[in-house]
């Protein structure tokens, strides 16, 4: 799979000309994607991998447009997306009635996100759960509130946004400036069609009935994923971790060192080996998945 040749996802100013050679691939009938998907399983057939995974590139730059507010150029988004599909169209199993559309979604947004992850540094991400949920959440927040900005939020915006995501007021501001989005513009008129342009190729924002779908799976894989996780960490640790991350009233390191009749250092040293084991129990199950 890793040997397709696909379209070069260039690091300069070449961007949409990769987008015209996305917007080329034809897509896929049902039927044709189908009877492509029997062939790869069947045979390993390259050709009908290359032809499921250029028919969505255009659905890899979709999701990737849509994080390219995290500081990180838009093109290697889209290549680590495009190594997500690449593995979706290797795991698709044709049989289970639903399109590669809505397998692929999951694989690519994991790729994506799991790039911005690694590129940013817990330094700057923070180690506590709300600074994650913040990181990945301010600008759905702010689209639900109606508030739109250049990079800085007025003060009142930043306590609306800290209240509804469960920040403070200084949090919500400093992650906003960091996610000021260096936006790259799709609205460029596409050649030979008129009044059509790059945006327009690719997919709707509303959720179709598959999107629903494959959101419902990934809430399921990742719930699973952790439940496995957690079961397999000794009685303690597992509820720091649920005490610490997983209840809707956090308990404090000093409460839990109470419970445990040990010191607050002692439960933040437990609280770190319990999650770097969770962090590498989902991402074994993630690549065995």
């Amino acid at each position: 799979m890793s040997t397709l040749k696909l379209p070069a996802v260039p690091q300069d100013d070449g961007f949409s000309g990769y987008l015209r050679q996305v917007w080329k691939f034809p897509m896929l009938t049902a039927d044709e994607e189908y009877m492509l998907a029997r062939r790869y399983v069947e045979h390993q057939d390259t050709e009908a991998a290359h032809k499921m995974v250029t028919s969505h590139l255009r659905l890899v730059a979709k999701i990737a447009f849509g994080y390219r507010g995290y500081g990180l150029p838009l093109p290697d988004l889209v290549a680590e997306g495009n190594t997500g599909l690449m593995r979706a169209v290797q795991k698709f199993d044709p049989e289970k009635g639903f399109r590669l559309s809505t397998y692929a979604m999951w694989w690519i947004r994991a790729a994506v996100t799991e790039y911005i992850l690694h590129s940013w540094s817990m330094v700057k991400l923070g180690t506590m759960a709300a600074q994650k949920k913040l990181f990945f959440s301010l600008r759905k927040a702010k689209k639900q509130l109606n508030i739109y900005d250049n990079g800085e939020l007025t003060p009142e915006q930043a306590g609306e946004v800290a209240q509804r995501l469960g920040v403070t007021d200084q949090e919500a501001l400093d992650m906003n400036r960091r996610l000021a989005a260096r936006d790259f513009s799709l609205n460029t008129p596409m050649p030979k069609d008129e009044g059509m342009e790059y945006l327009d190729t690719l997919a709707s924002e509303a959720p179709s009935p598959e999107a629903l779908v494959a959101d419902s799976e990934e809430r399921t894989l990742h719930n699973g994923m952790l439940k496995n996780a957690l079961g397999e960490l000794p009685d303690r640790e597992r509820e720091i971790i649920m005490a610490r991350f997983l209840s809707d009233d956090p308990i404090t390191l000093e409460k839990l060192g109470e419970r445990f009749g040990v010191s607050r250092e002692r439960v933040r040293q437990l609280e770190a080996r319990a999650f770097k084991k969770l962090q590498e129990s989902v991402l074994t199950q993630h690549q065995a998945a």
